[in-house]
């Protein structure tokens, strides 16, 4: 019974939204540099899904104090579970930093700052119309970023070193914008569920002076923008295909489509927490899923 409260309150379920950029980005190492570094890629899985957890624990901490969110345990519990996993997720990713170096912990301090920032301070992030932007960039690219730069050839995206003084840092544009486009679905994807879930939430978020983007676009026009980006998501697995990125079988992953416009139409006819949000979720699973099995599937033909 300890283990489902702890589970439900850090949320395990929603962890899929870091658990599969986590996996793009594993799959195209695999697919384009065939090769994987299991210790730091351990190491990285570890510290990133602590840190998921202890943020949703902040989360949920904080939203007693503005909604009146019960709780699974104590108050001091609670906090001393989201210390405890905060003190794993930075001890694994200062272990990651020793074996990878400076450019791990600059990214992993800036995502570490980002989510802590998220729903803590004076103006939280998830107060503002910019939650949206900050999830989907965060974890669409910067997991799988960070995934392929702790496995991949030190040139690969971005080079850093010292040298007599001298700070060299040069960076890989073919394989930074190579790698921004496999992850617009993820970043599209992770966007939408923020979205979906400030939608459904607008009128409470009012209440408690929470003004998230759809209240200053509008629902329409935040509805509209649900269906936007993953339309886009799709139009980045075709270029994918034409740029030569992926083999051209990844359009396969456009098959999903069909499922994902059935979700739109259902979201834009009711937006509730309960029976229709989780339809984000599905959708981002869909959508990534193939791109992820393509990969693979290329990587062991090749």
């Amino acid at each position: 019974m300890v283990i489902n409260r702890f589970f439900k309150y850090v949320e395990i379920r929603t962890k899929i939204a870091s658990l599969l950029p986590f996996l793009l980005g594993l799959a195209y190492i695999f697919y384009v540099y065939e090769q994987i570094n299991l210790r730091n890629t351990l190491l990285f899985f570890v510290s990133m899904l602590c840190f998921d957890m202890a943020t949703t624990a902040l989360n949920n901490y904080i939203d007693i104090k503005t909604n009146g969110k019960q709780l699974e345990f104590s108050k001091k519990t609670a906090k001393l579970i989201f210390f405890l996993l905060l003190i794993l997720a930075t001890l694994m990713g200062l272990i990651l930093v020793f074996y990878t170096g400076l450019i791990v912990l600059f990214c992993g301090g800036l995502c570490f700052a980002v989510g802590i920032f998220y729903t803590f301070g004076p103006a939280p992030i998830s107060r503002m119309p910019l939650g949206e932007i900050f999830s989907g960039l965060f974890m669409g690219f910067f997991i799988p970023f960070l995934v392929v730069f702790i496995n991949a050839p030190a040139d690969s995206l971005v080079y850093f070193a010292i040298d007599n003084w001298v700070l060299q840092l040069s960076f890989n544009i073919l394989g930074l914008f190579k790698l921004a486009v496999v992850t617009v679905p993820a970043i599209c994807g992770i966007a939408n569920i923020m979205l979906a879930n400030n939608i459904c939430d607008v009128e409470d978020d009012i209440k408690v002076n929470r003004f998230t983007l759809p209240y200053y676009i509008g629902k329409e026009n935040a509805l509209n923008l649900f269906a936007g980006l993953y339309y886009l998501s799709f139009v980045a697995i075709i270029g994918i295909a034409i740029l030569g990125i992926l083999p051209v079988y990844v359009l396969l992953a456009l098959v999903p489509i069909i499922v994902v416009q059935k979700n739109i139409l259902a979201f834009r006819k009711l937006q509730l927490k309960e029976k229709t949000f989780p339809l984000s979720v599905q959708n981002l699973i869909i959508i990534l899923m193939p791109l992820i099995i393509v990969m693979i599937i290329g990587a062991l033909l090749n």
